[in-house]
């Protein structure tokens, strides 16, 4: 049989203590309050010292250049990362696929590729021959290096990653 009287307790219970909680909450506010952002003129209460303002600037270790990491680079590596251009490129010459062979591409000029006729047109304007350091500027940003090209690759922003696979390329043709 269904107690009324039970069931009105037990909801009574509940809601005494949920109010108890409540209020609770409003003084723990009202005594830790330490202002906030919501205008006037606070202060913050206090900070702490990460170290970071105490790096020496000279110390900071430079960026090596391209031509240095380029240098260096390790073919076999490079290899490796060309999957990702695999779907669109081919290395053997004059294979095209979405995108023109890169079978000697090191080098070249850039719209030179026997049987490709899709350039956009843009890469034109902002380099004559694939040196190794336009291939770099291209690989790591394709739509911010030559603004309106067909390439649809989002870059390679690793730039020992970029002169290992510029190498394994430059590698093709003897």
């Amino acid at each position: 049989m269904f107690d009324t009287m039970t069931t009105t307790k037990a909801v009574g219970a509940f809601c005494g203590v949920f109010l108890i909680f409540l209020i609770g909450k409003s003084t723990g506010e009202a005594i830790y309050d330490v202002g906030g952002g919501h205008g006037g003129d606070h202060q913050q209460a206090y900070t702490i010292d990460t170290g970071e303002d105490d790096v020496d600037v000279a110390e900071a270790e430079p960026e090596a250049s391209f031509e240095e990491v380029f240098a260096s680079a390790d073919p076999a590596a490079g290899e490796k990362l060309f999957r990702a251009c695999a779907a669109c490129h081919k290395v053997e010459a004059g294979a095209n696929g979405t995108g023109p062979y890169l079978y000697g591409v090191v080098g070249r000029e850039v719209d030179a590729a026997s049987g490709y006729t899709q350039y956009s047109g843009q890469l034109e304007l902002v380099a004559d021959v694939w040196t190794p350091e336009n291939l770099n500027g291209f690989l790591e940003n394709p739509r911010e290096y030559a603004p309106g090209t067909k390439m649809a690759y989002r870059g390679m922003s690793d730039m020992e990653d970029r002169a290992n696979l510029i190498a394994w390329l430059d590698s093709l043709d003897d």
